[in-house]
């Protein structure tokens, strides 16, 4: 058992880092005030190589393993969570369609999404149904040899800025078994983008899409119809766990901003850090951060060797957002009024973490995972 990373994994931690520092914290608030990220960024994250973490190397991209991509994620959250979101979309989506695209398909799809000229989106939410997604009602209606899309998709990350989505419709029968996947050009006119207002990530874009008769064909079917719900829930199996650790570089990021305050804010003719009250709590923190941590690299280092990431990738997704939000939480407590402003370093991070617990499942969808595999299926909920 080896808990150090490689040193590859320790020169790409250092080289995201020093990235972050310099052309994302500067913009942080900035990107949240406006909405938006700021004109260039997504050009230069595509020459840093940060699309291309999981893209196959044969298609332009660096072929790194699953841990690599959360080494990668964690640094760059630490700077500033919105961003992280079309990184961790092409991990994800590209990770699907390396499992099951054609070299054709494959060919055209991946060294756009490499270089970051492809920017993807999931598109599988609806109004209707979240955490129910094999209940999803989008109809791919049989057009010749190809289907017509037709219907919203809504809490989808990236809509202002995807190029591409994943998007996930129903070609058959109710349930999981009559959904399949298209990969869809987003940029066109039968494609209508509302961005939504929200508490945090507010840079991230997230918005609802409406399909109106857009025309997909054979050609862009991932896998084979009926099967793409499956696919993009083996993709989960890996993106929890890079998720948890997007929510714990938020959390490591604030609580390291409360210890330095602790240990230079004075009260009562003493450094605050040497009150009880003050250093307990964060000590607290610390050690639940640095637990779900290992948790999630357990997951995605069983990924990388083969095997089932499922139990502890879950077990991540549900506890470290959470362990990662009252990080923040009790890091703005300790600072104050420093805390408690918009103009300070920690109020943001609170409103941006505050989604992890959504994203990807929620707490309730993958503890019913966790309990499935502890229990049995004819034994759990």
């Amino acid at each position: 058992m080896d808990f150090e990373f490689t040193s590859e994994q320790q020169a790409l931690a250092k080289r995201v880092r020093e990235f972050a520092a310099d052309r994302v914290a500067p913009y942080r608030h900035e990107s949240d005030a406006r909405r938006g990220y700021r004109s260039g960024l997504l050009a230069e994250m595509g020459e840093e190589g940060l699309f291309s973490l999981r893209v196959p190397e044969e298609y332009g991209g660096r072929g790194l393993d699953a841990v690599s991509a959360g080494v990668a994620l964690e640094e760059l959250a630490a700077a500033d969570l919105s961003v992280c979101y079309p990184v961790l979309n092409a991990a994800l989506i590209g990770g699907v369609l390396a499992a099951n695209g054609t070299p054709e398909q494959l060919a055209g799809w991946l060294p756009p999404i490499a270089t970051g000229e492809a920017i993807v989106a999931l598109c599988l939410t609806e109004p209707g149904h979240g955490t129910d997604a094999a209940g999803i009602e989008m109809r791919a209606e049989p057009d010749g040899d190809g289907w017509v899309l037709n219907g919203e998709k809504t809490s989808i990350m990236l809509a202002a800025y995807a190029t591409h989505g994943l998007v996930f419709a129903r070609t058959g029968e109710p349930g999981a078994h009559g959904i399949t996947a298209f990969y869809v050009r987003l940029d066109e006119a039968r494609v209508s983008r509302e961005v939504l207002s929200d508490l945090g990530c507010r840079s991230g874009g997230r918005g609802r899409l409406v399909l109106d008769g857009v025309r997909v064909g054979p050609r862009d079917v991932v896998g084979q119809p009926g099967l793409g719900f499956a696919a993009v829930m083996r993709g989960f199996g890996v993106s929890r766990a890079l998720i948890s650790l997007m929510a714990l570089g938020v959390g490591r990021a604030a609580l390291d901003e409360a210890v330095a305050h602790a240990g230079a804010r004075e009260a009562f003719g003493e450094r605050i850090g040497r009150f009880q009250g003050v250093a307990f709590p964060l000590v607290e923190h610390a050690t639940m951060l640095h637990a779900a941590r290992l948790v999630s690299y357990e997951a995605l280092w069983r990924a990388d060797g083969g095997l089932d990431p499922r139990l502890p990738s879950n077990m991540a997704k549900w506890w470290a957002p959470k362990a990662a939000m009252e990080a923040v939480h009790q890091s703005l407590l300790t600072m104050g009024h420093l805390g408690w402003s918009e103009d300070g370093p920690v109020a943001q991070r609170l409103r941006d973490v505050i989604g992890l617990q959504l994203a990807d499942g929620t707490a309730a969808a993958t503890k019913l995972v966790v309990a499935r595999k502890l229990l049995g299926r004819e034994n759990a909920p």
